[in-house]
């Protein structure tokens, strides 16, 4: 495997994303080899739990720009064959894209088996996107998360912010995309607890080993009894909607014009251009 290695003991499967030099970032490989490690680590009956984590600096820094952004820009529009790129954008077509990066991000929702994901340093965009999915998070202290692309460039695709935070709080963030902290992110519900960033590894890990000694069919039972709530609240609707208004962001007037100056200045300064009106509100938000 290219961005990810696998680590199995005392009945925990470990799936280390390991591109720390690229911040972790989301590529097709990612998600194909990710959708391969969950599906092996459910299948297996010595596993009980399984452990999201990565090496680095950063979780996931969102979607890997070198490729999302030709995607966008149609010069190579991610999975779709070449000789489409001159065609007009085709919302169908899109879903079905960027569906195939959220089913894989819902497997950690719908796997049988309980998940965990233990967070250090950013947390963003697409990040986002994935790690709600687990069933706990557990944060550095130095972690943050967020969703700046709200601000211009898409919405979240599995829609797991008002479930995790509740109405009011999802709004707050997602109409602003300022950063979440991992003391506030733990305040709200939106994560299970932080600690201090050199424990974290050992935490995550001591709680999945923890549930590890519960039978499977427990752990099955009870996963499944929690989250049904959410299923019944219209989970299923909310990503479906999430993921076609995802691509209607990235293709509004404004979306196509933070691409065009993202690929004439650097995608960088048009964040930083896009991020400039927020800055003093979103400073005083974080203490």
């Amino acid at each position: 495997m290219e961005t990810l290695r696998t680590e199995t003991a005392e009945a925990v499967a470990s799936i280390v994303l390991c591109r720390a030099d690229a911040y972790n970032t989301i590529t097709p490989t990612l998600r194909d080899e990710l959708s391969a490690a969950i599906d092996a680590a459910d299948a297996d009956p010595e596993v009980h739990v399984i452990l999201l984590r990565a090496e680095g600096r950063a979780f996931c820094a969102g979607y890997g720009l070198d490729w999302s952004t030709r995607a966008q820009a149609q010069e190579e529009p991610s999975d779709e064959p070449a000789e489409r790129s001159a065609r007009a954008w085709d919302s169908v077509s899109d879903m079905r894209m960027i569906g195939s990066f959220v089913d894989v991000y819902m497997k950690l929702w719908y796997a049988r088996k309980p998940t965990i994901a233990a967070v250090q340093g950013w947390c963003i965009g697409g990040g986002t996107d994935m790690v709600l999915c687990a069933d706990l998070i557990i944060a550095g202290e130095g972690a943050s998360f967020g969703y700046p692309p709200s601000r211009v460039w898409g919405t979240p695709t599995t829609a797991m912010w008002v479930y995790r935070m509740g109405l009011e709080r999802a709004k707050r963030y997602l109409l602003t995309g300022d950063e979440i902290p991992a003391r506030i992110a733990a305040e709200i519900g939106m994560i299970l607890e932080v600690v201090p960033d050199s424990e974290l590894q050992d935490r995550a890990l001591a709680l999945a080993r923890r549930m590890a000694r519960v039978p499977t069919n427990q752990l099955v039972m009870l996963k499944l009894l929690c989250n049904q709530t959410a299923e019944n609240m219209g989970l299923a609707s909310s990503r479906m909607l999430g993921t076609l208004f995802d691509g209607v962001a990235r293709h509004t007037q404004e979306g196509l014009d933070f691409v065009e100056r993202a690929q004439k200045l650097g995608f960088r300064q048009a964040v930083r251009e896009r991020d400039d009106p927020f800055g003093d509100y979103g400073s005083r938000s974080r203490k």
